[in-house]
């Protein structure tokens, strides 16, 4: 009779397992296939000609060891899959913050290339030589973006598709203010070089202004930094020193609860100290 219940068992967890996985198997490719897509999509933007299927083999190694060392540290499972769940998205994040350094990288470069295309539009030249000679004098980022643009033009993608393509790629305050110059010249005529020199001028003081408001607000960036760091430093701390006691706090349900409070107040902490330093101009 034992062995018929057990026998029983055995085979509803089979049956259960296979249900299960059914019903994750297509559902984790689905959400591969849309991982990989959204990162070639980044790395494009990026000029980064590497694979997406190998940052998804990152995101799921960084998965799969912080786990491991979550669960051999802490030795539950809820523990465990919090941390892979956020470890998995470092790659995304990693691309995202190289993704936004090249954008300011952008930023900075581009008054100075739009004073050499002015200076080159006041001899005479075309606007598409200036742009070939702004592409020759500088560097990346943007002798990428502008002559991807170029490139565009020599296979027959109109003038206006070629700015709004610029723009999606480098979605910024300062792009649509030399799109929309570079537009309106093309289409009604005027002076584009002195209206590129005065959106340099204007770039270059808000350029300025932005790297005051940095050193400014530095130290408050700091202590955003160490309000952050402070809690987990302290929980590392007590559990080499009392590892009984703060072993109910990693292996029981009122521990797990009080762990969730304790990141809810850290995260709001540091969003809230980020939200009051950041000044948009």
């Amino acid at each position: 009779m034992i062995w018929l219940a057990v026998a029983s068992t055995m085979c509803c967890a089979g049956v259960l397992a296979w249900r299960i996985q059914n019903w994750f198997a297509p559902a984790l490719r689905r959400y591969r296939e849309i991982y990989t897509q959204e990162a070639g999509v980044r790395l494009s933007e990026l000029f980064l000609f590497i694979d997406p299927a190998q940052l998804w083999v990152a995101a799921v190694a960084c998965a799969a060891g912080a786990a491991a060392l979550a669960f051999s540290a802490t030795g539950s499972g809820v523990v465990a899959a919090v941390i892979a769940a956020a470890a998995s998205r470092v790659p995304r994040m990693m691309v995202d913050g190289l993704r936004a350094r090249r954008a300011r990288r952008f930023e900075q470069q581009l008054p100075m290339a739009l004073l050499m295309l002015a200076a080159a539009l006041r001899a005479g030249v075309a606007l598409a030589t200036g742009l070939r000679h702004v592409v020759e004098q500088s560097g990346a980022p943007l002798a990428q973006e502008f002559g991807l643009m170029l490139r565009e033009q020599r296979l027959g993608v109109p003038w206006d598709t070629s700015l709004d393509n610029l723009h999606t790629r480098m979605p910024a305050d300062s792009t649509s203010l030399v799109v929309a110059a570079m537009r309106i010249a093309a289409q009604t005529g005027g002076n584009l070089a002195e209206a590129l020199e005065s959106i340099a001028q204007t770039l270059r003081a808000r350029l300025q202004l932005q790297a005051k408001l940095q050193a400014l607000t530095s130290q408050g960036r700091l202590q955003a930094w160490i309000v952050g760091a402070l809690p987990l430093l302290l929980l590392a701390v007590l559990d080499q020193l009392e590892p009984e006691i703060m072993g109910l706090l990693w292996r029981t349900p009122m521990g797990w609860g009080v762990l969730a409070i304790v990141a809810v107040l850290e995260i709001a902490g540091v969003l809230l100290i980020r939200r009051i330093i950041r000044i948009d101009i």
